[in-house]
């Protein structure tokens, strides 16, 4: 036996001990390594640095103190004149000259607007940026707020035009109270609709600048200048020129802005009729989106809603160009949503009580409804008349087509009688408004064209189709 097994284990404690010092001793050596070489201890540091500077030692790199996490009574350094702060991401949009940034365009209009307003253009310079407002742009704005300022409309002071580019590009407007360059009344003004127009781009951090501006028009041509005339001559600004004609009824601005092969006149009157019977307007939010905006071809939907600001439906639009030089016109219309929706609105549902349908020969005709055994005019066919009478005005060479019609019942000779007087209330409202007999030629159809079955398969009356049947149709020979 060993003379170390008559002894008790020895106590483990004091070996504990030392490997405890050990290991705190590595930890600490790293912990100063990997921090250059500093210390830890804010007191430490700041007393090394106060010895330095008794001393008049000069120090290769002070020691600095956190100011977060300074001992009570310490005041942290001041920093030097000559630290340089990074820049924001904003200040670094305006020192480039883009202008401010934001997340939502009517916040940055509402920036735009209220600086006109209070004629801040450094304030403006800054939002807009030096790419955008130019000197020449700058003096401009300068010369119209010297003559009648900027005060934007109480009612719509600001407007979304529409989608250039897909969440990317858009264009907005100012809309302004008074005229530019003199005094007027509001309603003088929301007429002639001076606007300034800014033309937004979103950024890779999600956030809106100014693109480009375009002031509104002064001078004598100023006024002759219609809110439905273009602004803009690209794609959107056609397509949003012809969608103020039709809301505003102005079927010889809508005209000038279509390929008239392409986009008959019945078209654009039944468009015009449409958004007045309706009572539609365009979307406050969104109101024209781009499905595709290409060098000679676009795409744009528009969206509108009721009088009550409901959504109400959409339709589509194409525009072309024959070469990048050449005036944009709109060359399709697709109205069939739009008709739906209006016929539930205006026709009961009635799907078929339409005012623009499509012409066997090609085209669309406008029609007129009669109710049953009726040839008298109502309210809305005289509306629907007095666009019709706006579009011979404009040609005194074109002539008009007018055919009445009948259902079913009655007799040959009664319903031949019946189609003749239809036809002729027609002609004689349009002869009262100015219309030249001239220009007019009807003819009494009977029911020898239906539009739609009188009856159904099995031989039952079909009151739908016969609803359909009683009319006038109203053929441009433009």
């Amino acid at each position: 036996m060993s003379s170390y097994d008559s002894y008790e284990p020895r106590s483990k404690f004091g070996l504990y001990i030392i490997l405890a010092f050990i290991a705190a001793a590595l930890i600490g050596a790293v912990i100063y390594f990997t921090q250059g070489g500093k210390g830890s201890d804010v007191d430490d540091s700041h007393s090394s640095k106060k010895e330095v500077l008794v001393k008049g030692v000069p120090s290769e790199k002070p020691a600095e103190i956190d100011p977060f996490n300074a001992s009570p009574g310490e005041e942290p350094m001041p920093e030097s004149e000559n630290t340089i702060r990074p820049p924001s991401p904003e200040e670094m949009l305006i020192n480039a000259g883009m202008g401010v940034a934001e997340l939502d365009p009517q916040t940055l209009l509402k920036k735009i607007g209220q600086s006109l307003e209070e004629s801040d253009f450094d304030q403006l310079t800054m939002l807009l940026g030096k790419n955008t407002l130019d000197e020449s742009q700058l003096k401009g704005l300068q010369e119209l707020s010297e003559k009648g300022g900027f005060r934007l409309s109480k009612q719509d002071p600001i407007v979304e035009i529409g989608e250039l580019e897909a969440n990317r590009r858009t264009r907005w407007a100012l809309n302004l109270e008074t005229e530019v360059g003199g005094q007027a009344d509001q309603a003088d003004q929301e007429e002639k609709g001076a606007r300034i127009y800014f033309d937004l781009l979103r950024g890779e951090t999600g956030k809106w600048t100014v693109e480009k501006l375009k002031l509104p028009p002064v001078g004598p041509e100023t006024k002759t200048e219609t809110s439905s005339r273009a602004v803009f001559v690209d794609s959107l600004g056609i397509t949003d020129a012809f969608l103020q004609a039709v809301l505003e009824q102005n079927f010889d601005d809508a005209r000038s802005f279509v390929d008239s092969a392409k986009v008959s006149d019945a078209k654009i009157a039944g468009l015009c009729i449409i958004f007045e019977e309706a009572k539609y307007k365009l979307r406050a939010q969104k109101p024209v989106r781009a499905m595709f905006n290409r060098d000679l071809t676009a795409g744009f939907v528009a969206h509108v809603q009721d009088e009550s600001g409901a959504k109400a439906a959409n339709f589509g639009m194409s525009l072309e160009r024959k070469a990048e030089d050449q005036p944009w016109r709109v060359s399709e219309i697709n109205v069939n949503s739009l008709l739906a929706d209006y016929a539930v609105r205006v026709a009961g549902g009635d799907i078929h009580y339409t005012p623009l349908v499509k012409n066997p020969d090609g085209g669309e005709t406008l029609i007129l409804y009669f109710g049953f055994d009726e040839d008298g005019l109502t309210p809305r066919t005289e509306r629907q008349l007095n666009i019709v009478a706006g579009l011979l005005k404009l040609d005194r060479t074109k002539k008009l087509k007018l055919s009445g019609h009948t259902d079913a019942l009655g007799s040959d000779e009664y319903n031949n009688r019946l189609s003749g007087n239809r036809a002729g209330s027609v002609e004689k409202y349009l002869l009262s408004i100015g219309v030249p007999a001239e220009q007019i030629v009807t003819l009494a159809e009977g029911e020898t064209k239906p539009r739609l079955p009188n009856a159904t398969d099995d031989g039952q009356d079909n009151p739908t189709g016969r609803r359909a049947n009683r009319r006038t149709e109203i053929y441009l020979d433009f």
